[in-house]
């Protein structure tokens, strides 16, 4: 059921960030302009710049006003973010108190802190393989799963566990700090919203002739907090899902599985930092990071990107894969179809998808990383075309 009424121009935001990020953003935004011609749909774009490389050079993440901005937007395109201070060679970090009491990764506010704020409580994460895409192992090229045995999605818990941002200091009797603890944070409320996301998701794609399946991952045999998750999970399965299957792994074993098998899985459902690996993992099978969609979603507020990070050693060589960055774009219209009851956006999003699967299946206009040498933006061309024929 569509939450907001059909409109005649949906405000977008794109937040190109650091590294690669603005690289990709480009062609998503290409493509997606295309797609949205063919269709009738109007879209107003605005870019906010902000990441590490801001912060290296104004203090601050973003500008003032930012989040202002993006919680009024329909929807946010994401880059990526994380940047390397050109003097130490290190990644660029806040400084204590400016504007968190401990350091974080600079670009913190255009990731953790959107999802928080924004309430995007579900990471979802594609882990498909499409037609054409040959999978690097040990320097080689080779066909390794085939496309549909690789078919699920990861549905990561967005806004607690390990990412809390709360660290303290461990001190000993003397006063010295001796170490430093992150808390595992799970709550009733998350966790419930989240397996709901992912039962209903089963729940829809057993229509169209998937499993229906929700498989729980966690390490609940050895941490509380995630054996909490897992009974939580059986709760809510048992009490409103009952058509629904339920499966549970451990998570060192089911990284081993999702590689092995990866068609004994439908919809994957996990706390956030064994979501957050398990779907970089998957995209092993997918064809790699460059083909790895993901999106933050909320009841009111979506955020979606390539999943493959800032890659600060290839910004701006034209090099690498923008495919991620356009399935996210397709993701986002999707789910603004959706939000807005508006099946225009539902045939952009088939468009570009399409036109991936066309360039995939070509074979011609391919980046480094799966086996051709084209530069990013003759890729994003290349499925400019396809959008436009």
């Amino acid at each position: 059921m569509s939450q907001k009424t059909k409109k005649d121009r949906y405000h977008v935001i794109t937040l190109p960030g650091d590294g690669i990020g603005p690289e990709v953003t480009t062609q998503a935004v290409r493509a997606l302009e295309v797609a949205a011609k063919r269709e009738g749909v109007a879209f107003q774009l605005e870019e906010i710049q902000g990441g590490g490389e801001h912060y290296l050079a104004h203090g601050v993440e973003w500008a003032e006003g930012s989040e202002r901005r993006v919680a009024a937007a329909d929807a946010l395109l994401l880059g990526a973010v994380g940047a390397d201070d050109p003097t130490t060679k290190r990644s660029v970090f806040t400084k204590p108190g400016k504007p968190y009491p401990t350091s974080e990764l600079a670009g913190y506010a255009l990731v953790i802190g959107n999802r928080k704020r924004l309430d995007l409580f579900v990471n979802h994460r594609p882990i498909r393989l499409l037609p054409g895409v040959r999978h690097k192992v040990s320097g080689k090229f080779m066909d390794i799963w085939e496309p549909g045995q690789v078919d699920y999605v990861v549905c990561r818990e967005n806004t607690e566990d390990a990412y809390s941002g709360k660290t303290v200091e461990m001190k000993d009797g003397e006063g010295r700090v001796v170490g430093k603890t992150t808390a595992i944070e799970i709550t009733r409320a998350a966790t419930e919203r989240v397996c709901r996301y992912a039962f209903a998701l089963a729940r829809e794609r057993k229509k169209r002739g998937r499993p229906g399946k929700v498989t729980c991952v966690t390490k609940s045999n050895i941490i509380g907090a995630h054996k909490y998750f897992e009974d939580v999970y059986r709760e809510v399965g048992k009490a409103e899902f009952p058509d629904i299957e339920q499966d549970t792994s451990l998570f060192d074993a089911f990284c081993m599985w999702q590689i092995r098998n990866p068609e004994w899985f439908d919809v994957v459902v996990a706390p956030n930092l064994v979501g957050d690996v398990i779907s970089d993992n998957g995209s092993t099978t997918q064809g790699g990071m460059g083909m790895a969609a993901g999106g933050n979603i909320g009841d009111r507020h979506g955020m979606f990107e390539p999943i493959h990070g800032s890659a600060p050693k290839y910004r701006g060589q034209d090099k690498v894969n923008p495919m991620a960055a356009v399935l996210s774009a397709a993701m986002m219209s999707e789910w603004l179809a959706g939000q807005h009851g508006d099946e225009r956006l539902r045939r952009v999003a088939t468009r570009l998808e399409e036109a991936v699967a066309a360039v995939l299946l070509d074979a011609k206009t391919l980046t480094y990383d799966l086996g051709g040498e084209a530069a990013c933006s003759a890729v994003g061309s290349a499925i400019c075309e396809k959008i436009a024929k």
